[in-house]
């Protein structure tokens, strides 16, 4: 991480950010693009930076990422 990294991270998000709130709404539809190989950075920017800054938000993406993971491969 470099300290422009950290600066961001301790004052607050660069660029747009969704919040909590607003990742949450948009959570399924962002993994499933990811699973698609879409460009979620792209697609998703607010719920892309939010998701770099919030670890609960980051930690219900990936446990979402797993669920449907493992819901394909059973």
């Amino acid at each position: 991480m470099t300290e422009h990294d950290r600066v961001t991270r301790l004052l607050g998000t660069e660029g747009e950010d969704a919040g909590c709130e607003g990742t949450l709404a948009l959570l399924a539809e962002y993994v499933e693009g990811l699973l698609r190989g879409r460009p979620v950075d792209q697609l998703f920017p607010a719920v892309a930076t939010h998701l770099r800054n919030c670890p609960a938000c980051a930690e219900d993406c990936e446990g979402l990422l797993a669920l449907v993971r493992g819901e394909r491969a059973g």
